[in-house]
């Protein structure tokens, strides 16, 4: 069959079969379809969709055009964890050594940050000396010593992914759930796990803007994990507003850190307990009450901030960052932006809040646009609390000016006031299993 055949197929709602689902994603790393005829059938993916079939055999396939890590020399059941990306989201960084500590192996591959939303591997490299490229070798020594490493994916790992995403991105097929969800679980099934756990983030901040929305990638994404032989669930989480009190790179990693010392603020807290309940669950070790036990405890002994610790420095990082944090980057200036009336905070928006951070350094446009470590947003107020007219609501972290006054515009845009207090929306919305 002439691939421009394949394209009419989908184009006039058909259901591609495997070999076609496999030609195409062959041809894509290959470079034997040309791009115009890739884009043309991801169009029609787009605007015809997949059945769950198909998802899971264009999963596969991209999973097949790489290699696949295996991770069956180390002893236990491999948990991964993954987050459809928000605003202030460091949850894997303190939830991967909080599980290690209780004895399960968590192998992390995560990526950089793009747009609003911030990267778990620009967080780390704010640890002076931290490396995320370690060999798949490198990789599993540091879960057989630590029990768990967050590094960046390895090229050879569904290279067809990296193809695909870049057509997508300029031909305006991101937004399709098939799509996002063999992207994302083409990626996490060639890590090696026997269970993940997914945060589907929903809301301002998050690429899924309504419940809905995120409840259908949800069932998609644990579909095509049950498909591929992985035992997967999905957690729901609301990304109306930031999570935490820290937006940026090294101001992040504080926050890790202040978390496994017992200090975190209430809503990470909530969230890190509730997916790293999931986690501990689905390792075949614990029960529900005793996976909440057990996550306190960790935190409680410092066994968990021990381990974050032994992961950075088996990773080449500077490990005395965690009692000392004058040896991470910071901003050389700060610029507060208030309250302009009393009342209650009625929202404050993740997206643009994430873009002012963005705007100061902190994140990126490009992928090669140059990150600061020390720049982004500290927030005094969240959704819910009382202010007065010149209360601090968002503080600004910046070395450069350059970018200040829009962050400032994005932040004023951000901050909500209202006279009465408003509903606050829950933190978790749902799980998928």
């Amino acid at each position: 069959m002439n691939f421009v055949d394949v394209i009419a197929k989908k184009r006039d709602g058909n259901a591609l079969s495997r070999e076609d689902i496999d030609r195409f994603v062959s041809g894509v790393t290959t470079a034997s379809i040309p791009d115009y005829q890739a884009s043309a059938l991801l169009m029609a993916i787009v605007l015809r969709g997949m059945t769950d079939q198909e998802t899971g055999w264009l999963t596969d396939a991209m999973v097949r055009s790489g290699d696949r890590v295996d991770l069956s020399d180390i002893e236990g059941i491999k948990v991964g964890k993954h987050s459809t990306g928000g605003v202030g989201d460091k949850v894997s960084i303190i939830l991967a050594p909080i599980a290690a500590a209780c004895g399960v192996v968590v192998p992390k591959m995560s990526g950089r940050g793009l747009g609003h939303t911030g990267g778990t591997l620009d967080k780390l490299e704010s640890i002076p000396g931290y490396r995320t490229a370690l060999t798949v070798e490198e990789f599993k020594r540091v879960l057989r010593t630590v029990g768990t490493s967050i590094i960046g994916q390895t090229a050879s790992l569904a290279p067809a992914d990296k193809r695909l995403y870049a057509l997508r991105d300029v031909t305006a097929t991101v937004p399709s759930v098939p799509l996002i969800a063999a992207s994302v679980m083409s990626k996490k099934l060639a890590e090696g796990g026997n269970a993940l756990v997914l945060d589907v983030k929903c809301g301002d901040g998050a690429f899924m803007k309504s419940e809905k929305d995120a409840r259908e990638l949800a069932r998609a994404l644990v579909a095509i994990g049950s498909q591929g032989g992985v035992r997967t669930e999905a957690v729901i989480t609301n990304m109306d507003a930031p999570l935490g009190l820290a937006v940026g790179n090294a101001v992040e990693i504080i926050e890790c850190i202040e978390t496994l010392k017992g200090r975190g603020p209430a809503d990470l807290v909530a969230v890190v307990g509730a997916l790293g309940s999931r986690v501990l669950v689905l390792s075949g070790r614990f029960d529900e009450a005793s996976a909440d036990a057990a996550l306190r405890g960790a935190i409680a002994s410092g066994a968990a901030l021990a381990t974050l610790r032994a992961m950075i420095e088996a990773q080449g990082g500077d490990g005395a960052v965690v009692d000392d944090y004058s040896r991470l980057p910071a901003a050389a200036r700060r610029k507060a932006v208030t309250a302009p009336r009393e009342g209650y905070i009625a929202a404050l928006k993740a997206d643009l809040v994430g873009r002012a951070s963005m705007a100061l350094g902190a994140g990126r446009e490009r992928v090669e646009d140059r990150v600061d470590h020390g720049a982004g947003v500290m927030i005094s107020k969240k959704p819910g609390d009382a202010v007065r007219a010149g209360d601090t609501v968002l503080e600004l972290l910046y070395n450069d000016a350059r970018g200040l006054a829009q962050a400032v515009a994005f932040a004023e845009q951000a901050i909500h006031i209202a006279s009465d207090p408003p509903a606050v929306k829950p933190l978790v919305l749902g799980r998928v299993a």
